[in-house]
């Protein structure tokens, strides 16, 4: 067989090859067997569009909506879509013929035998174009390869654009928590400064000794150190709630009162509809179908190149005969090019290529399975945290009787000042308890809607 012959008989199947490598690709290759429902939940339903109005607060909602407006970090990511919008409008510019001018002045001075000397100017205008012929569709791999890659980075902004505002929306959470701990603490304060009082007179009536005193002191002092370290959190997560707002961390007074009700539960759709909605997968999944065309593209580096190139201008010692066509000469240039050997500098930009395409396909793998992961872990904490709120509300119901019985019991000398103490640490336990599980409710659903990828 003749090598051209050979050639084309060969070429036919290195296309088909390439095909097959991409259309062998699914969003379905996530490395394991995908359940057809999730362990905890069995509702088949797509998760909800907007998951800050279910929470129907509006100071949340406005909070979210600044962020989304003025978060440098979220600026930045919409950034970074321009650059690779740009990088892959860079890679496709070879598929268009290139086209360069060139203006030059030079000046030349001639000896003659009899040491005579002639000084005159030359003008050159010079036009060149150069095009290679995307016969094998390489370049147009690398430009569809750039522009996978750029929708990636779109995928990325998402995927920050909703991490943001659920931290906007767990840090406000946190917040209100901060500020309700710190009330709580305040009113226990006044309770046992209550308490201590009453100690410090039945003290001067003689009626306990001096250490029950000094022991309801210790108590109220402690529960003061409580609350400064409250203060202290209340202004920690301030500051970073300003920061996500893209403001300066001052110390702001922010009027929230209560924690909003946690919205019903929420559908949370089939774990395959996971690999389409998820931004991070979507983005795993469009860089591994990037990196088969890049692959692609590097295996066609051993096919023939059509160049065409074409060269035309003119050159004078007069300014003015530039423009005229007469002065005009041009050159066009045909070319083929088949790589022979390169240091097998193809081979092993293929091999690099191939490489990368096995890590971006393990990545994708790796972001799915912590996805599922993310989705199953937070439906399951949402009911251990209903159970656990339930027990904690009944455990505040149950201290509060034992905290009245043993202020009436103390009162009739019945009981020691250990135990009515200990009754008032039990109470702001219970009472501090309850409120952070309540608050943890509210973080696991917005885990969860960040988990499923809902929209914010």
């Amino acid at each position: 067989m003749k090598p051209f012959h050979l050639f084309c008989f060969l070429l036919p199947l290195f296309a088909l090859s390439a095909c097959s490598l991409l259309s062998e690709r699914r969003t379905g290759d996530a490395g394991a067997d995908i359940p057809q429902q999730w362990s905890e939940h069995a509702v088949e339903q797509s998760v909800a569009v907007s998951w800050v109005e279910t929470f129907q607060d509006a100071a949340l909602k406005q909070l979210v909506d600044r962020a989304l407006e003025n978060n440098y970090e979220l600026k930045a990511a919409a950034a970074r879509i321009q650059a690779a919008a740009a990088q892959a409008r860079i890679d496709g510019s070879p598929r268009w013929p290139q086209v360069f001018f060139s203006a030059d002045y030079e000046e030349v001075q001639i000896r003659d035998a009899g040491f005579g000397s002639a000084r005159f100017n030359v003008f050159e205008a010079l036009f060149g174009v150069s095009w290679e012929v995307d016969l094998w569709g390489r370049i147009r791999d690398s430009h569809l390869a750039a522009l996978t890659e750029a929708t990636a980075v779109q995928a990325d902004f998402q995927g920050t654009r909703l991490s943001l505002a659920a931290r906007v929306a767990q840090s406000y959470f946190e917040l209100i928590e901060a500020e309700l701990q710190s009330a709580i603490i305040e009113q226990s304060i006044k309770e046992r400064g209550v308490i201590a009082d009453l100690v410090r007179g039945r003290f001067q009536r003689g009626l306990v000794r001096g250490l029950d005193l000094r022991l309801a002191l210790n108590d109220l002092t402690n529960a003061e150190a409580q609350l400064k370290q409250a203060r202290n959190r209340v202004q920690q997560i301030s500051k970073r709630l300003e920061i996500l707002l893209g403001n300066y961390p001052e110390d702001k007074v922010w009027n929230i009162t209560q924690l909003p009700l946690l919205p019903a539960a929420i559908p949370a759709g089939l774990p395959s509809e996971l690999l389409e909605r998820r931004p991070d997968l979507v983005a795993a999944f469009k860089r591994l179908q990037a990196a088969d065309l890049r692959t692609v593209s590097a295996q066609k580096l051993r096919l023939p190149r059509i160049t065409l190139t074409a060269t035309g201008g003119s050159r004078s010692v007069d300014l003015t005969e530039l423009i005229d066509p007469r002065a005009a000469a041009w050159n066009v240039f045909a070319g083929l090019v088949q790589p022979v050997f390169t240091g097998w500098r193809i081979q092993d930009e293929i091999f690099r290529n191939q490489a990368r395409a096995e890590e971006a396909l393990n990545q994708y793998k790796n972001t799915a399975l912590n996805a599922f992961r993310e989705v199953e872990q937070a439906l399951a904490a949402e009911e251990w945290l209903r159970q656990q709120e339930i027990a904690l509300r009944k455990a505040v119901e149950h201290t509060g009787s034992s905290q009245k019985l043993a202020i009436y019991s103390y009162r009739n000398g019945t009981i020691e000042i250990l135990t009515l103490l200990d009754s008032y640490r039990s109470m702001l336990n219970a009472q501090t308890a309850h409120l952070s599980v309540t608050r943890q409710l509210l973080s696991n659903r917005i885990n969860l809607y960040l988990a499923l990828g809902g929209n914010a």
